[in-house]
């Protein structure tokens, strides 16, 4: 698959190894596979950067370089890289600062033979007792017309190349919300424009949890409520909206808590029913809010629902219950609906410092 990026890469290759390059391209697996993982190079800051894995892969590799094996046979007889040297690594990288062991324990293999199902090989190699790791220099081996090209630093320079365009594109998303703070007191139209346009169908999934939490939050903070254990101990308190932790975490399918309802709010960009009702059994089947990136009315998104889910399961008392924990979905238009009303009540310059806040945490962005 070719993309915007693409060029970049094989203009890499041709500079290391001339015509070879084009070969070497079409023939290494591993190339390929940074190749479909660097789609999001020139689509904007907030598009999916895919770090961790390209970072496993980077370390290893680069501990390879560092050690000289790329000009040597030696590497069969490497005692492996360090588990804690590799992640430490990671995390001095651009946007790695909170990057976890997943990538460089399993899901870069996984998703290397999710591409290449009839693939025998999986590029990190590692061992469980010692927590050694090892590159499988057979992806870094290519022979062109019989001539045996090593791609370890090519392997590394179209990373970096990558990582710098991720890095300038995602400064100018964080040169925007900054400049936008300036003027905030001026010119809230600007704001109201930029943050209406982050909730288009086709921006990131992880910015759309960023700016819907932005807006539930200020919208739910004006609405209280009156509760206690007693009539004599009643007490007014605020509805307050919590993130529980970075988007696609491993959360049991809870991505805002409000308190004092103890409400559950799951953001997904999915109509699969099955993502639906697995949600819903992670908590138990617990009353459960989705925030659904789609412009589709709310009603024909729950009869979509039903109708998928009644294809697969032939009891209706099953898909009863499932649907009958989904409390409410929430769409675009009626969290445009909510920003309008946070933006009345004043508090629009809140929301964008929100996603500002939140887009650093997310992205591992810090500026100094």
């Amino acid at each position: 698959m070719e993309h915007s990026f693409t060029p970049v890469i094989k203009n890499i290759l041709s500079k290391m190894f001339g015509e070879a390059g084009i070969e070497i391209y079409a023939k290494n697996l591993l190339i390929q596979y940074i190749n479909e993982k660097t789609r999001s190079a020139n689509k904007g800051s907030k598009s999916r950067s895919s770090f961790a894995n390209l970072y496993a892969v980077y370390v290893i590799v680069e501990d390879y370089v560092n050690n000289g094996f790329d000009t040597n046979s030696k590497y069969k007889n490497y005692e492996g890289a360090q588990y804690t040297h590799l992640l430490q690594r990671q995390r001095s990288l651009p946007f790695g600062s909170k990057l976890q062991n997943h990538a460089l324990n399993n899901r870069m293999n996984a998703e290397f033979q999710k591409y290449f199902p009839t693939a025998d090989i999986v590029p990190i190699l590692r061992n469980l007792e010692t927590n050694r790791y090892w590159i499988n220099e057979n992806l870094l081996i290519v022979y062109v017309n019989k001539k045996k090209y090593n791609v370890a630093k090519a392997i590394l320079a179209i990373i970096d190349e990558y990582v710098k365009t991720k890095e300038c594109s995602f400064k100018h998303f964080i040169s925007q919300c900054e400049t936008l703070q300036k003027i905030k007191d001026k010119n809230t139209t600007e704001i109201h424009d930029f943050i209406v346009g982050l909730l288009a169908p086709n921006e990131d999934a992880r910015l759309f949890e960023i700016v819907s939490y932005a807006i539930l939050k200020f919208y739910y903070k004006g609405k209280y409520i009156v509760w206690g254990y007693s009539w004599e101990t009643l007490t007014e308190e605020s509805l307050k909206l919590y993130k529980t932790g970075r988007t696609n975490a491993n959360d049991g399918g809870i991505d805002f808590v409000m308190k004092p309802l103890g409400r559950f709010f799951q953001v997904t960009e999915t109509l699969d029913f099955k993502k639906y009702f697995l949600d819903i059994d992670k908590i138990e089947r617990y009353p459960i809010t989705f925030v659904v990136k789609s412009v589709d009315d709310i009603e024909q998104l729950k009869d979509k629902l039903y109708t998928d889910a009644s294809k697969n399961y032939v009891v209706e008392k099953v898909v009863r219950k499932y649907m009958d924990c989904i409390e409410e979905i929430i769409n675009i238009p009626m969290l445009l609906q909510f920003f309008y009303s946070v933006e009345k009540s004043g508090l629009i310059n809140n929301v964008l410092d929100e996603i500002l806040l939140q887009s650093k945490v997310e992205f591992n962005y810090n500026n100094e």
